[in-house]
């Protein structure tokens, strides 16, 4: 009795080692290894899914993971550096120093009675480990170009769904019907953006179509995955082909409302060239192997919102640092309804925003402080960035490059100006309350 989904239809296709560009010269040693010793205890034993890709694809793959028709015991009991780690999906961990080798078992999609798993009332899989064969697993993955298997035994490519050919011509296709595998997991629509973007692939013209109508889906993804999925999109090298692919794709306003709005509302297009500049300077980082922050990440995405909530509040008569504390935590809030962003990069976001209006400011003792403050050198490389939306900008940035070697130089070459937002604002004095007799009572 077949256990794959029979509205998938299959076909293997077998590609020789000859007729692939597949060397085991691209693949992890410790990979090989799991795969050698799977076939050797007379198990079927591929690399599967992202690695074949990327090798395909002439990348060199980051991740090695296996598939078998081992069973997670099966691969325990052949590796001792093995644990098994999962309960919705049992999964075996195969760990080589810092490197681990993931050990998946052939699953399929129906239940023939035979596996385990537990559906709870409202529909979720609390546990889903049924087993079946090379082929229930092909038609169980996500894209064609993520189920492909390089089998150890002969070093063929096999293919059931398309996905060689699908490789060739750089397309990312949904296996089965577009708009039903999206429903069951939205996720998929940021999936399908990203690995376009990181390999450079077209999203085929049937599982783009229902991305546009089908993205308001992602507001029921877990914020947190949600979040985890965004560091993908942006911190993996191709943020602004990533950026690109979601506003190409009608998915950009079901992540950043609020930044997208204010794109769109922008007419001089000077808050999206500052982001994508933003996005830019991130993968030329990721490219240098150089850290990049989530909080300037994040700054960066949702400056264009923030800065529309500034003038809304501004124009309410709002003081200005007033504006500029209200919009930061509205934005902030207003956000985390889509996207869990960890107070941890949150706060610093904000103080990135925050500070911006500091550099305007010269008085030698608000420099100081301004140059000691432990944000400084994120909310200056965000000034910089800055200059991408305007020219006015060039003034404090070059203030603020010599105040770094010595203030006092800077202030002497840059005066602040007479008046405006530069002049240092009159601080009110405290008036000392006077000790009471009774104080400390």
């Amino acid at each position: 009795m077949p256990t794959h989904d029979p509205s998938v239809s299959t076909s293997l296709r077998i590609i020789p080692r000859d007729q692939h560009p597949i060397s085991r010269r691209g693949i992890s040693p410790n990979a090989l290894r799991v795969l050698y010793r799977l076939h050797e205890a007379g198990h079927r034993a591929c690399l599967v899914g992202g690695a074949v890709r990327d090798l395909l694809a002439g990348q060199a793959p980051k991740d090695f993971d296996v598939a078998t028709d081992a069973t997670p015991e099966e691969v325990k009991h052949l590796f001792r550096n093995c644990r098994l780690i999962g309960r919705r999906f049992r999964l075996a961990h195969v760990v080589f120093g810092r490197e681990i080798i993931e050990v998946a078992t052939f699953r399929a999609n129906v239940d023939d009675g035979s596996g385990d798993r537990q559906v709870h009332d409202d529909g979720r899989l609390l546990r889903d480990n049924v087993y079946g064969t090379i082929e229930d697993d092909a038609v169980r993955r996500d894209f064609t170009a993520n189920a492909l298997y390089y089998d150890i035994a002969d070093f063929s490519v096999r293919d059931y769904v398309g996905g060689f050919d699908d490789v060739s011509h750089r397309v990312m296709r949904l296996i089965g019907d577009p708009e039903t595998r999206y429903r069951e997991d939205p996720v998929r629509m940021l999936r399908a953006v990203r690995l376009s973007a990181k390999l450079g692939f077209n999203i085929a013209p049937g599982s783009a179509e229902p991305l546009p109508r089908l993205a308001p889906l992602l507001s029921e993804a877990a914020p947190a995955r949600l979040f985890e999925e965004c560091l993908k999109l942006f911190l993996s090298g191709h943020a602004v082909a990533s950026f690109e692919g979601l506003e190409r794709h009608g998915l950009l306003a079901a992540l950043f409302p609020e930044s997208a709005a204010a794109l769109d509302a922008n007419r001089s297009g000077a808050l999206r060239r500052m982001l994508v500049e933003g996005l830019r300077g991130t993968d030329r980082r990721v490219a240098a192997d150089e850290p990049v922050s989530p909080a300037f990440l994040f700054a960066v995405l949702l400056w264009p919102a923030y800065c529309r909530a500034l003038m809304a509040l501004q124009a309410q008569g709002l003081h200005t640092v007033e504006a500029e504390r209200r919009a930061a935590d509205r934005v902030t809030l207003h956000q985390l309804n889509t996207i869990a962003l960890p107070r941890r990069f949150s706060l610093p976001m904000q103080e990135i925003w925050l500070m911006q209006s500091r550099f305007s400011q010269r008085q030698r003792k608000r420099v100081v402080r301004t140059l000691s403050h432990p944000r400084f050198r994120a909310a200056f490389d965000f000034l910089v960035l800055r200059r991408a939306a305007s020219p006015a900008h060039e003034d404090d940035i070059a203030f603020w490059q010599e105040a770094q070697g010595n203030p006092d130089a800077a202030i002497a070459h840059h005066p602040a100006a007479e008046g405006g937002e530069e002049a240092e604002v009159p601080r009110k004095r405290r008036r000392r309350r006077r000790r009471s007799h009774a104080a400390g009572e």
